[in-house]
């Protein structure tokens, strides 16, 4: 690269949060979920909390890609590295990430897609105060490498993993399905300061934990959150990260080498 061309970090425009919005569209979701889904976050990313919280940062603005994710090497991005200091700049992130509908693949891979997500802060113009990974899910790691790993080298730089347990069992396919997805995330996924997971038992929660998670992670003191609406059922909880002796981080593996294995015989 000619030196004129070269990247400085200098020179990087300077934001309260860069962060990555990494998205599950694997085959298990159904495609009035993944709808679901991205309607949520767009709806979120717009919603006048989390415009306040942007605002009320130490610069006033923040930097968001987001990407959907499936099979070790399925990651797309749908909208780019983009500023958002307003509201009229997060209606147009939203209006990039809705063009198009989302796509489906194979297989689940959080290794792969925090290791993508990892690859995406580097170079990318802008320079946070902090750098967080948020990243939702219906299921655990079942190829690439392992997620616990993954999270330890990634965290190691700094950079925060929070996530979004989808434990709302009305997908396609359930045989790959863990009872206590809300732990794995805890216990395997999630890391860095001040890590956090918001585990959604019902579709009808997301709009909600997604609106909560992103103001959690841009708000310089956590808010004082008012009481979930009734239809939701229950209140959000927001979990920290957490290691229970002897919790198995390869579950999703096994899962899938078993079924691996049924089909072979």
């Amino acid at each position: 690269m000619p030196a004129s061309a070269q990247t400085h970090p200098e020179d990087d425009e300077v934001v309260d949060v860069e962060l990555v919005l990494a998205v599950d569209v694997s085959l298990s979701m159904s495609p009035t979920e993944l709808d679901i889904q991205r309607d949520g976050y767009a709806a979120a990313l717009v919603h006048e909390q989390v415009v306040r919280a942007i605002k009320d940062g130490v610069h006033g603005k923040i930097a968001v890609t987001y990407f959907e994710w499936a099979g070790d090497y399925t990651q797309h991005v749908v909208v780019p590295w983009t500023r958002i200091s307003s509201e009229a700049e997060a209606q147009a992130f939203v209006a990039q990430m809705t063009a198009n509908p989302p796509r489906s693949a194979r297989r689940t891979s959080i290794s792969g897609a925090l290791l993508y997500a990892d690859k995406l802060f580097d170079d990318n113009g802008f320079r946070g105060l902090k750098r967080v990974i948020d990243v939702s899910g219906d299921g655990p790691n079942n190829q690439g490498e392992p997620v616990d790993l993954t999270r330890d080298d990634i965290t190691a730089k700094g950079i925060t993993i929070n996530g979004l347990p989808l434990m709302t069992r009305g997908g396609f396919a359930s045989s790959f399905d863990v009872d206590d997805l809300d732990l794995y995330y805890q216990n395997c996924v999630i890391g860095g300061p001040g890590a956090f997971v918001i585990p959604v038992n019902d579709w009808a929660q997301f709009p909600e934990a997604i609106r909560r998670k992103l103001v959690l992670e841009l708000a310089d003191a956590p808010p004082a959150w008012p009481p979930a609406a009734a239809h939701d059922g229950q209140d959000l909880p927001v979990v920290l990260a957490q290691a229970t002796p002897g919790f198995d981080c390869q579950i999703g593996e096994k899962i899938w080498q078993n079924r691996q294995r049924y089909w072979e015989n």
